[in-house]
């Protein structure tokens, strides 16, 4: 089934020395150091405009899809938290990106014939965490390579109408986790215009777990970036009960990057 979800990032990106200190995106945030012992930090808030399309089923009740854009789903996110955070010690960084959405839709499709139409209700908590290792460390470029786990808990509630289950509705839910690999980086184009973004893909208790995004960065001033980008995030799982979670969550990056 395919259900929708809306982001839109607000903060962002990675520290790095000279001109690569100014990069900014969701995965590589800027870390300010607080500290004399080396280690620098960063905290970002942010928000993802993206649709959400793909399937879902429980206990073997008819599968319900959905495709929607952002511009479709406004009205159906009743709630969304994100952020993101990294702690960095020279080449190496320990890395978090969590987001928590809650969304009501009512224009599910089941297959078949069993109804008509299927009011949806989804909560989905994600969350990375790893660690990476620079492999370039230049002024004006750093690659990482990184690995960790992403963590998904997902509950799940389809109200059927029409058809022979008219009225009948079904609620189920999974947690899982998955290992995650992959690269993440950035290049300085000139002192205020730079390109960041990463991929990653794995599996584990999923098929398929995979994150991409890129981000064209425009520095304002020492605090303040502004920021439009792309991202995409797809998971396929399934469980002997009959609960599936196959979809892909896909929109515009766009937001101002605040650093303090």
């Amino acid at each position: 089934m395919k259900t929708c979800s809306l982001f839109l990032p607000l903060s962002l990106l990675l520290s790095c020395p000279s001109i690569a200190a100014d990069l900014y995106v969701p995965m590589t945030p800027e870390a300010k150091p607080i500290e004399a012992n080396g280690w620098t930090f960063t905290v970002a808030p942010y928000f993802w405009m993206a649709g959400l399309s793909g399937d879902l089923a429980q206990f073997g009740a008819p599968t319900v899809s959905i495709d929607r854009s952002f511009s479709d789903i406004l009205d159906d996110l009743d709630f969304g938290a994100m952020a993101i955070g990294e702690a960095r010690y020279g080449r190496v960084s320990l890395i978090g990106d969590v987001m928590y959405t809650r969304i009501s839709s009512g224009r599910g499709t089941p297959r078949g014939v069993a109804a008509h139409s299927a009011d949806i209700s989804s909560e989905t908590f994600t969350g990375l965490f790893g660690a990476g290792y620079s492999v370039v460390d230049r002024a004006d470029m750093r690659l990482d390579i990184v690995g960790g786990i992403r963590v998904w808990s997902v509950d799940t509630e389809i109200s059927l109408d029409g058809g022979v289950l008219d009225g009948a509705s079904f609620s189920d839910g999974a947690t899982w986790v998955d290992g995650m690999a992959g690269i993440r980086g950035h290049y300085s184009i000139d002192p205020k215009v730079y390109l960041a973004g990463w991929g990653l893909i794995g599996g584990g208790a999923a098929d398929v777990d995979w994150d991409v995004a890129g981000v064209l960065g425009y520095r304002l001033n020492d605090s303040l970036s502004a920021l439009l980008g792309y991202r995409a995030l797809g998971v396929d799982y399934s469980n002997d009960r009959g609960f599936v979670f196959d979809v892909v969550q896909q929109g515009p990056i766009i937001g101002l990057s605040m650093h303090f």
